[in-house]
């Protein structure tokens, strides 16, 4: 596997109500919209790339983006937005990203890919050593069926689908600060410029 077989997707497709209701991907981090901070990073890692959200399209379309919107109605969470990215992306595999996250490692496509080259398991997840980083994965287009599914059945819990499927941990080492998210105005302001 190498980097064209992967399409990335910031996800950005939730209410953000610890945010205020403003909508995150779009919120400024030392001046730059927090998807493109993170499109910028991702970009020199992956060719494909997708914006996974459900209001100000159009701004997100201006920015230079194609954005994909979840086909589940009232934010139904990170699976809704994995889910269109896996039906969308042209590559088999889709690797995740949270649009709150300022801090993306250099390499984090290619270990994520490292992590799944034994060919045991459709799912790579994160991990900071201590715990697992949910939205931070890598997936492949065979989970559509398993994931619809689930879905359907009004399940929303991640990690709950990632155990039945099985998946592959991938640990990021001495890199606390790329699980670093921006929930709250208080958060997004103690970060900047640090």
């Amino acid at each position: 596997m190498n980097a064209e077989d992967v399409t990335v997707v910031v996800l950005a497709g939730g209410r953000a109500s610890r945010m205020g209701g403003n909508d995150k991907g779009l919120v400024k981090f030392n001046g730059t919209p927090l998807v493109r901070l993170i499109a910028e990073q991702i970009s020199g890692q992956a060719n494909n790339l997708l914006i996974n959200a459900n209001r100000n399209i159009e701004e997100y379309r201006r920015m230079g983006f194609q954005v994909v919107e979840d086909e589940m109605q009232d934010y139904q969470g990170p699976l809704a937005g994995i889910l269109v990215g896996l039906k969308t992306c042209e590559t088999d595999w889709l690797l995740t990203i949270p649009c709150d996250g300022p801090y993306v490692s250099s390499d984090y496509v290619e270990k994520m890919m490292h992590g799944i080259e034994d060919g045991r398991h459709q799912i790579a997840v994160a991990s900071d050593g201590d715990r697992l980083q949910p939205v931070y994965a890598l997936l492949h287009k065979d989970l559509i069926p398993s994931l619809t599914t689930y879905l359907k059945s009004g399940e929303r819990k991640i990690d709950r689908w990632y155990a039945q499927e099985g998946y592959k941990e991938v640990t990021f080492p001495k890199q606390e600060n790329m699980f670093t998210n921006v929930n709250t105005p208080e958060q997004l302001a103690a970060l900047q410029d640090n």
